[in-house]
């Protein structure tokens, strides 16, 4: 029943990609140790809530299950012990929820990634929701200083009868030190399935020569901080009526929309501190309105 999800499945695609020759005169990100880190998690459910099946963690990933009061597994926390992402890295987070399964995953605190030198850091998410399954991908915000090159994927496997809530967020410079990105690379993409049909595709590019403009009206205008979030279930026509109505109250630009059997909906702010207030906001009133479950605004975020 379980698909494959091996570690090496990142590397085989970067590997193929190659990267033109540098000047052996110059600094490069290969010159310099790399991470290379790799999570997996797998769970299923049973008599006695969500059950752990699998985990496997390589350095600089690791995985915390968090419990109080020995209550049952309702929140994982990813921990990226390099304490940020630096051109050239590697890193990939899989989770799997298997029928019955409910689980929020988090990540432990905002996710930094530094100035490269060439190379691009490379992050996969690989999401997959089973039949009965209710699965909330919740991480804090990655924030990109100037002169960074990242390239995120989330690709996502959902089956019918599976419940999804997932979101990535990014923020554009850092707000304390008053930092204007002029230069970087950013490509975030994703890839949503069910029962194994592309329903979704979505990517959003920038590049060292658009970033003179994205204060033009038509792009990011006076916002720093942008995220995407999906949701996938049942009564979602209803539940995007709902939507619609809080929209008001989040205090951001915010927009949704119903396609192909997805909810997507877009949120932009200018300060991150606006954008993490929106999405508390949001998941408190429309968590409840998914029911019980793991959709609701993660512990790790008042941490």
């Amino acid at each position: 029943m379980l698909d494959a999800m091996s570690p090496c499945d990142l590397t085989d695609e970067l590997n193929s990609s190659g990267t033109p020759d540098l000047n052996k005169d110059r600094p490069s990100d290969r010159d310099l140790q790399r991470a290379d880190g790799f999570g997996r998690i797998v769970l299923s459910g049973s008599e006695n809530g969500t059950r752990i099946e699998d985990v496997f963690e390589r350095s600089p990933i690791r995985i915390m299950f968090p419990r109080t009061e020995h209550r049952r597994v309702q929140e994982a926390v990813i921990i990226n012990t390099g304490g940020g992402v630096a051109g050239g890295d590697r890193l990939e987070c899989s989770v799997a929820a298997l029928s019955g399964a409910s689980i929020a995953v988090t990540s432990q605190a905002a996710e930094k990634v530094y100035r490269a030198l060439h190379e691009s850091a490379r992050v996969a998410t690989r999401l997959k929701a089973w039949e009965s399954a209710k699965l909330a991908w919740l991480p804090q915000e990655t924030i990109v200083f100037n002169g960074a090159r990242l390239q995120r994927t989330t690709e996502i496997e959902l089956f019918s009868g599976a419940e999804l809530l997932a979101l990535e967020w990014l923020v554009l410079g850092r707000a304390a030190h008053g930092e204007v990105l002029v230069g970087g690379s950013i490509t975030d993409s994703w890839r949503v399935k069910k029962d194994g049909r592309l329903i979704w595709a979505d990517t959003f590019r920038i590049t060292d020569e658009i970033f003179p403009h994205l204060k033009r009206k038509a792009l990011l205008s006076n916002c720093n901080a942008i995220a995407t979030l999906i949701c996938f279930g049942t009564y979602l026509d209803k539940r995007l009526n709902f939507l619609r109505e809080i929209i008001p109250s989040l205090g951001c630009h915010c927009a949704a929309t119903l396609v192909s059997g997805l909810i997507v909906v877009r949120f932009a702010a200018k300060e991150s501190s606006d954008l993490k207030f929106a999405l508390r906001s949001f998941l408190q009133q429309f968590g409840p309105e998914l029911g019980s479950g793991p959709f609701q605004v993660p512990k790790m975020w008042s941490c």
